[in-house]
């Protein structure tokens, strides 16, 4: 959705583009559309990927009538160009699109497309990707990367930091949801990481309702309580990736652009339940070009080993991490916004 809404504001500023959404009653867009302004329009659609069997009867058969919905919808508004962001809507959207003749746009972040984007991306007319070796699933594909907020794109580079008060700054994130692994691993090897890199400092965000037996589990480790910091929830996060020296994090598609955009160098461990194994894809795309380190999850005790062997490695070599920053930073798009504006404003032949 945030995407989405950048693209949205982008056409409405720039193009005086009369916007209009088309989502589902369980997602996101009932909330952030409205707030941002936009209006909504609701179908019925359910998903097909990691569900019971009934589920995926159900939404088979609500399919066609969500493709229904969406015809009654264009010839309602009658659009210039449709664009699919992915998800539950997306498909039937872009199908009626298709069967009306109305130009189309696919955008993708990630390295490998959604079920929706594998569905009409023959189809299409144009496609908006994030990386390279995802063209070849869309007609008239460009690599255009995913819009992330300006002020990532203003962090300073990595520094070289040696001797003492070079304090290193780890950050821990799983999302807004949090990730479990991390909440369970890394309390666990929090002293020892903090006793083998010298005024290290861990800045840990754990998600709804993970905070406190998460905070807990540090405490009973013995780590220095002065250099460690646990929250649910971490605001303004341009800044916490700019104090950062290094971070530690799933591999979804924002979360790597924001990434590329500040220039930091990562442990990507995808998380493994990821419709389509995308997130597995995106982590692999950073690490084939030396951009981030890439971490399979396993058992709690195994990935405790390794992670305290990846980040002490990471942490105490203080040229890698500059040189990580650098390739990640190559990755990033800054113009992604405007260039997918260009691609749908020439969609419509004006």
């Amino acid at each position: 959705m945030i995407p989405a809404l950048a693209i949205a504001r982008e056409l409405r500023d720039a193009y005086e583009v009369e916007v209009r959404f088309v989502g589902t009653a369980r997602g996101l867009e009932t909330r952030l559309v409205p707030e941002a302004g936009f209006p909504l329009e609701l179908i019925r659609v359910g998903q097909l990927k990691n569900v019971s069997v009934a589920t995926k009867l159900r939404t088979v058969a609500d399919l066609p009538l969500g493709v229904v919905r969406c015809v009654e919808l264009m010839r309602s508004f009658r659009p210039d160009v449709v664009v699919g962001v992915g998800g539950y809507a997306s498909g039937p959207a872009m199908m009626a699109a298709v069967l009306l003749r109305v130009p189309t746009l696919a955008f993708e972040p990630n390295a490998v497309p959604g079920l929706a984007n594998k569905l009409v991306g023959r189809f299409v007319s144009a496609a908006a990707v994030n990386f390279e070796e995802t063209r070849r699933y869309f007609r008239g594909a460009r690599v255009t990367g995913i819009p992330v907020r300006q002020e990532f794109f203003e962090i300073a580079d990595v520094v070289a930091k040696d001797g003492p008060g070079s304090a290193r700054r780890l950050l821990v994130f799983g999302g807004s949801q949090g990730a479990r692994v991390f909440n369970a691993v890394m309390p666990q090897i929090a002293k020892r990481l903090l006793e083998d890199v010298p005024e290290l400092r861990i800045l840990h965000q754990t998600g709804k309702g993970q905070a406190e037996s998460t905070e807990e589990a540090y405490g009973a480790s013995g780590a220095d309580p002065t250099r460690w910091k646990v929250a649910a929830y971490l605001d303004d996060m341009p800044r916490r990736f700019a104090d950062a020296d290094l971070i530690l994090c799933r591999s979804g598609a924002s979360t790597v652009a924001e990434l590329a955009a500040a220039g930091r160098p990562a442990v990507l461990v995808p998380f493994p339940g990821a419709a389509d194994d995308h997130q597995m894809k995106n982590a692999e795309a950073f690490a084939r070009v030396g951009a981030a380190e890439l971490r399979v999850q396993g058992a709690d005790d195994v990935m405790g080993s390794f992670l305290f062997s990846d980040l002490t490695g990471l942490l105490l070599d203080a040229g890698r991490l500059v040189e990580m920053g650098r390739r990640v930073r190559r990755l990033a798009h800054p113009d992604a916004v405007r260039v997918i504006g260009q691609m749908v404003a020439e969609l419509t032949g004006r």
